[in-house]
């Protein structure tokens, strides 16, 4: 992680300094005490850093340990002051979310980018070559654009693209912003979403 984080030269804090272990349901369920500390931990770098947007993967992602990150966080910004607001942008990857509100184009050299520092989490693509298939997934996602913008609605001219939902933590909870699925090419300006 370490080096992928170097290659795209992205800052990275390690939740209690080596990371975090068994963040899943079942774990939350079988030690509400250490799951307590973990969701105080990721608190604490949330207070920290005060970040504007957090991506997270969405609550029925599929995998044990990606949902139980999705909850761990929630958990954590509900420890956050009343009035600390953020983006939460939710990612799917092994399972589709029921409903994306946001298709983003990556372009050919931020993929090849992001092929390259997912080849540099070794742990990770020794057991499964996921910085190989990235390509044809992300073309997936320009194919499911319709579920973000609407059924029937026009294939944007990309090629490849990742699926979110875009809502905002206020409040104590999580808000709504788009009031319709959007495409976002790379012409556009990202920005305008978190302003």
């Amino acid at each position: 992680m370490k080096n992928a984080c170097g290659h795209l030269d992205f800052g990275l804090v390690v939740p209690a300094g080596r990371g975090l272990e068994n963040i899943n349901l079942t774990a939350r369920r079988g030690n509400p005490k250490k799951w307590e500390g973990a969701v105080n931990v990721i608190a604490d770098i949330l207070m920290t850093n005060r970040p504007r947007v957090i991506f997270i993967p969405h609550e029925q992602d599929g995998h044990e340990t990606h949902i139980g990150t999705h909850q761990l966080v929630i958990e954590a910004l509900r420890k956050m002051p009343a009035h600390f607001q953020c983006y939460v942008v939710e990612t799917e990857f092994w399972a589709q979310m029921r409903s994306p509100n946001l298709l983003v184009e990556v372009t050919a050299d931020n993929l090849g980018d992001m092929i390259m520092a997912l080849s540099l989490h070794a742990g990770e693509v020794k057991r499964n070559a996921y910085h190989l298939r990235l390509p044809a997934w992300m073309m997936d996602n320009v194919r499911r654009a319709e579920a973000v913008s609407g059924h029937g609605s026009a294939a944007p001219d990309i090629s490849f693209a990742t699926v979110y939902r875009l809502r905002k933590w206020k409040a104590g909870k999580l808000a709504n912003v788009l009031k319709r699925g959007k495409i976002l090419s790379c012409s556009e300006n990202a920005g305008l979403l978190f302003s």
